[in-house]
């Protein structure tokens, strides 16, 4: 075996993935008053260096447009914010989730237009339903990895408009179709499915999610890594795949110690198989670090 296969044979690909990135409320309070820096530990800093990929859900939108829609809870970031993240090793944020249109159609775009600037990739947006849809490839090599997003809930006071700026809400059908053509057109690639999903402030995982997650692992995802209820859900394996059905929050001002525990997942990705860490999480004055 020569150098280069040797290479090739233990090269691989790690990717973490955190849940729900709040930048308003009572985390802008923390940021205004001693910095956005004061959100990441050194804990968390070692996990995002040492990852090809960092994946979070961020669930506001990062935008200078004030068009707040009527509704409940209705946030925005400041974009200049966006570049800090990016520092700290953030390299995709996900926008397949129910706040990303707090500001609009307008500010989704900026928000999008924001998170290229500051060095990120965005995931799960567009200026149609197609793009917005479009799988994201995170590497080709040791072979390629690929995140799919979408959102699984109704938008507030928002119609479904595909020719318009829009979230990706693929239907499982629809996932399922995508995850099979891409399987079709690469036995070999690994397939991530991102949901924003399930039941506010519960732990417990409803019976459709089970049933929803076998299906696209069925198609032939890899592996689920989900979000939106705000607590950290059961993990389970099906057919050798893990399914991660909640994350819980990340970067968050949580209200109640339910919501202070979170995880992030950590996969290594090589030539022939995979790995999936599960890394627990507690955050303390809205800063995320090792439980322990």
């Amino acid at each position: 075996m020569n150098v280069s296969s040797i290479v090739l044979a233990v090269s691989s690909f790690v990717i973490t993935l955190t849940g729900d990135i709040l930048l308003d409320r009572g985390v802008r309070q923390v940021v205004e008053q001693k910095g956005i820096d004061q959100l990441f530990s050194a804990g968390i800093d070692s996990v995002f260096q040492t990852s090809d990929a960092v994946v979070g859900n961020l669930e506001c939108p990062a935008t200078k447009v004030h068009a707040p829609v009527f509704k409940q809870y209705v946030f925005r970031a400041e974009p200049e914010w966006l570049s800090s993240l990016n520092r700290h090793g953030v390299t995709h944020l996900n926008l397949a989730n129910n706040h990303s249109i707090d500001q609009g159609r307008i500010g989704l775009m900026d928000t999008r237009e924001n998170i290229i600037k500051a060095g990120m990739t965005p995931v799960g947006a567009g200026q149609n339903q197609e793009e917005a849809d479009e799988p994201v490839l995170l590497t080709d090599s040791p072979r390629r990895v690929w995140l799919i997003a979408s959102l699984q809930l109704a938008l507030e006071n928002f119609s479904r408009l595909p020719d318009h700026p829009c979230v990706s809400q693929q239907t499982i059908e629809t996932l399922c179709q995508r995850i099979a053509k891409l399987k079709q057109a690469d036995p070999k690639c690994f397939i991530i499915v991102s949901l924003h999903w399930g039941w506010e402030n519960h732990v417990e995982v409803v019976p459709r999610q089970r049933y929803e997650a076998r299906q696209l692992i069925n198609a032939g995802a890899d592996c689920l890594v989900c979000h939106h209820t705000h607590t950290r859900q059961p993990m389970e394996t099906y057919q050798g795949k893990p399914i991660f059905y909640g994350l819980g929050n990340f970067i968050f001002d949580p209200r109640r110690d339910l919501n202070s525990h979170g995880a992030m997942v950590r996969l290594t990705i090589t030539e022939q198989g995979a790995t999936a860490e599960e890394i627990p999480i507690v955050i303390r004055q809205c800063r995320p670090d090792f439980e322990n």
